[in-house]
This record gives structure tokens, sequence and C-alpha cells, in this order.
């Protein structure tokens, strides 16, 4: 992949990391309730899959028009790569360095508003109380592991859009041989 192509896609993953940190920043300072809003989390998915859609229109603007699988998908992944990693290492030093009571006051947040939506959707108390105990078990939400969890099952989801982004892309030169 060309250099300009990567510097291009690097560019895009640092604004998007640079906006998504931002939400981050302001969401810790401001209005921890934030994370628990369902429409927060899809609104940050649908900027990570526009910035990763924008990254592949412009690497293959930067080739003449004409861009392969590879590149498209590489330009797109480079992009969600560094717009998805950085901000959570962002989260991790806010939640576990810099305020380790947020992350607590945060899980049980997001614990309470998880049953919530459990009894709105009508599940039986069974199934609740099986999967309160379930959360109950688990590490906190920021540790280490969970985020390195969440960003391997973010760069796997994000990827499979990309192979559409890419697909829907690449255009062939017919003047290549």
């Amino acid at each position: 992949m060309d250099k300009s192509l990567k510097s291009s896609a690097l560019n895009y993953g640092l604004y998007l990391a640079l906006i998504l940190s931002s939400f981050t920043i302001i969401g810790y300072a401001v209005y921890l309730d934030l994370f628990t809003e369902w429409w927060f989390g899809i609104g940050q998915m649908f900027l990570v899959i526009i910035f990763g859609i924008v990254s592949a229109i412009k690497a293959k603007k930067l080739l003449g028009g004409f861009i392969s699988f590879k590149n498209a998908f590489t330009a797109f992944f480079i992009t969600i790569l560094v717009g998805v990693a950085i901000p959570a290492l962002v989260g991790f030093i806010i939640f576990n360095i810099v305020d380790a009571e947020a992350a607590s006051i945060l899980q049980q947040k997001i614990i309470d508003n998880q049953l919530a939506m459990m009894e709105r959707f009508g599940a039986p108390q069974s199934s609740i109380d099986e999967a309160m105990e379930q959360i109950q078990k688990e590490e906190s939400f920021f540790s280490l592991g969970n985020t390195i969890k969440s960003i391997a099952y973010q760069l796997v989801g994000f990827s499979i859009i990309g192979l559409i982004v890419a697909a829907a892309t690449k255009k062939n030169d017919p003047d290549a041989a």
C-alpha cells in the first residue's frame, strides 16, 4: 500500500480517536450517565463506520480513482484500529488511574440499566437473576483484559463492515496489466 494512503488512513484514525476520546472525557467530566444511553453507543458506532468509509474513499481518490480490495480494506482497517484503540486507552486511564471510583459508579449504573432493560422486555425473573449473578462475578468492565477484549470485538465487527465497504469501493484500473 502506498505510503500516502497509510498516512491518510492514519490521519483519519487520529481524527476519529480525537473525537471519540473527547466524548469519553466529556462524558466522564460532565455526565457519567451518558455512557449508559443506547443512542450514545450507536452514535459512536456510526461515527466509526463513517470515518472508515471516508478513509477508503479518500484512498481511492489518492490512487486516481482506482483501488484494489486489499488497499480499500487496509485504509478502512487502519482508520478504525487507531480510532478505536486510542479512546479505549483514554477510557482505561480515566477509569483505572485517574478515578477508579467513577468506574465502580459507572459499572453499577450500567448493571442497573441492563436490569431495567431486561424487565422492560419481559424477561423471566430467573433469567434476570442469572444474568445479574453472572455480571456481578465479572471483573471491572474497565479492566485491562476487558478493554483488550472490547477492542478485539469491535475490530472484528467493524472489519466485517470494512469488507463490505472495500468490496463496494474497489475499482480496478482497466489499463493495468
